[in-house]
């Protein structure tokens, strides 16, 4: 598998630093809200990612934290009147609703920041002995002219750097250098604060990560992975610090997803076009937003409007229908009946080269557009296929095969048997007193059984098979 370093800025062969193995880490939330589209998008990106590798047989440590302490928690903790700890427990149950409905994994870890504290402060420790950091009035910070490499990941010259740097980060007095970024900030009125050798504060959001690699993967890990807009400062930061304090290499590959607009806009609050996965789903399914993210290559830019939603939704459905059609036609498909060599020579074919687009296109820096594409071909193929002579086997296959395929980009597209049996015996009988009008060519009393059906919460489709009935 090829991944795109953004380090090096190439595609490079996926090498694990264990063979069989993969130890990765993404950025989580911070969680003072609900989240956004953009931040479903890195979430769905990273989750697709260890699917994958799971389903190419590597084992798969992976750990995504909760940044549950930062100047933004802090202020909406004190404008609720309640502490930032009950804001977080409040708003991870709150991703955890959306994660799941998203289909996103559990992480192996998903740390919150306050509970490493001990392993933050230590790692701060070692950087002051080590000459990278140093203490002022209002905290301690890393000294960013002490580590030669900063700017490395970016690919930012220090100039550069310096000439924004007033934008980023308040200044301080005595600093040594606008560049320099906090590691611990020393107690404010109305914070909440831990003890330390520097005396009672809080960390700086760029060591918490740090601190929570090093604690649960390691101080050397495979991937690490993020939006497009943490590439700088806190993954720049990220880097310098934990290769200056642990003296080995931090990470192998960087992987950073790309940036969602709105209607061909930036995302923004100032702008009214910032939508939280809470509020598309007044109108849209989770299923319907993890499909719509797939369908691009993470890496490039997606814009996001109720036009391409609603492709996603279309696009969707035709998948679920195919699956389906094609159990249905599977199950009617008589025992005896005369199979055409040719069309199930034509669909075996389709299911081989479908799964090999699939993993291709995975493997080519997870391509999941392509891989989406795939599975459209198979259900191109598929639908023609239930359509002629095809055994029940293949047909099987085919549906089998298009939901192993989603399955891996974690989107349900199957029907489950047992969704079938619910459906109610009255209903059932009103399905088999329409076939025997229609066959009486009593069509008016079909039309009125039919629309019973339907005012019950049932649709009713013929198939050359027979009447298919499903919820509505």
């Amino acid at each position: 598998m090829k991944i795109f370093n953004t380090m090096t800025r190439q595609k490079e062969e996926l090498v694990p630093l264990q063979p069989g193995r993969i130890k990765m880490y993404a950025c989580g939330p911070t969680v003072y809200d609900f989240f956004h589209i953009g931040n479903a998008r890195a979430f769905i990106t990273f989750d697709m990612l260890r699917r994958y590798l799971e389903y190419r047989g590597y084992v798969v440590e992976f750990c995504q934290n909760f940044t549950d302490i930062d100047d933004k928690m802090i202020a909406r903790a004190n404008a609720e009147n309640i502490t930032v700890a009950e804001l977080a427990e409040r708003f991870i149950a709150e991703y955890y609703k959306d994660a799941d409905k998203l289909h996103i994994l559990r992480p192996t870890h998903q740390p919150r920041a306050t509970d490493t504290m001990e392993e933050i402060i230590a790692l701060i420790s070692t950087l002051e002995e080590k000459g990278f950091a140093y203490e002022l009035e209002d905290g301690v910070y890393f000294d960013v002219l002490k580590y030669p490499e900063y700017g490395c990941l970016s690919h930012m010259r220090l100039d550069e750097l310096k000439e924004g740097a007033s934008d980023r980060e308040v200044q301080t007095v005595g600093k040594k250098s606008p560049m320099d970024f906090a590691l611990w900030k020393k107690k404010k009125e109305d914070e909440p604060y831990w003890a330390s050798p520097w005396g009672e504060g809080r960390p700086g959001w760029h060591i918490e990560c740090s601190a929570m690699i090093k604690k649960y993967l390691g101080t050397t890990i495979d991937i690490h992975g993020g939006g497009q807009d943490l590439t700088f400062p806190h993954h720049e930061n990220e880097l310098a610090q934990s290769t200056a304090g642990n003296g080995e290499p931090f990470v192998k590959y960087w992987m950073h997803n790309g940036f969602i607009n709105v209607n061909n806009e930036k995302m923004g609050k100032s702008l009214g076009n910032f939508f939280t996965v809470r509020d598309i789903t007044e109108k849209y399914s989770h299923d319907i937003i993890r499909f719509f993210i797939i369908s691009s290559h993470y890496r490039m830019p997606v814009n996001f409007s109720a036009d391409l939603l609603q492709a996603s939704e279309n696009g969707l459905e035709r998948i679920r229908n195919s699956v389906e059609n094609l159990r249905f036609t599977a199950k009617k498909q008589e025992a005896d009946a005369t199979i055409a060599a040719e069309q199930e020579k034509t669909l075996s074919t389709a299911i081989l080269q479908a799964k090999e687009a699939f993993v291709s296109a995975m493997e080519d820096d997870l391509n999941t557009a392509d891989a989406v594409t795939a599975v459209y071909e198979l259900v191109r193929a598929a639908n023609t296929a239930a359509s002629g002579a095809v055994g029940r086997r293949l047909l099987t296959q085919a549906a089998d095969t298009i939901v192993e395929l989603m399955e891996v980009l974690g989107v349900p597209v199957d029907k489950k048997d047992e969704d079938a049996d619910v459906i109610p015996p009255e209903i059932l009988a009103l399905v088999e007193k329409r076939s025997d009008a229609k066959a009486s060519k009593n069509f008016i009393l079909a039309d009125a059984i039919r629309d019973e059906i339907v005012a019950k919460g049932y649709q009713i489709k013929d198939t050359p098979q027979g009447a298919q009935v499903t919820k509505l």
